[in-house]
């Protein structure tokens, strides 16, 4: 029981750190354009790192999820409603792995 307590401590110390950091250096608006714009982007850009290397391993056929992605990115680029661009790579990735 001990030993799990410490772990807990240090697991809320390791993640408590990285949000206090940004806050406590940067106490004052950030007002450069380019900084701004940066930051703006960088939890799309996060979000794309995470998931991409699991798109395309996650279904075992390479050429199913190379065509989910596909159709995703298409109907993502078209502005569609995220459950249509859900359903559709996953009825094209289904429909794929049938046939190949």
């Amino acid at each position: 029981m001990n030993k799990a307590f410490i772990a807990v401590l240090l697991m809320a110390l390791v993640t408590y750190i990285p949000r206090v950091i940004p806050v406590s250096i940067f106490r004052k608006e950030i007002k450069s354009v380019y900084i701004k714009s940066f930051l703006k982007y960088v939890p799309y850009a996060v979000l794309g790192a995470l998931t991409f290397p699991e798109i395309v391993y996650s279904t075992g056929n390479s050429y199913s999820a190379a065509a989910g992605t596909v159709i995703a990115f298409y109907l993502a680029y078209k502005e569609k409603s995220l459950v249509i661009v859900a359903l559709a790579a996953i009825l094209t990735v289904y429909l794929t792995g049938l046939f190949f």
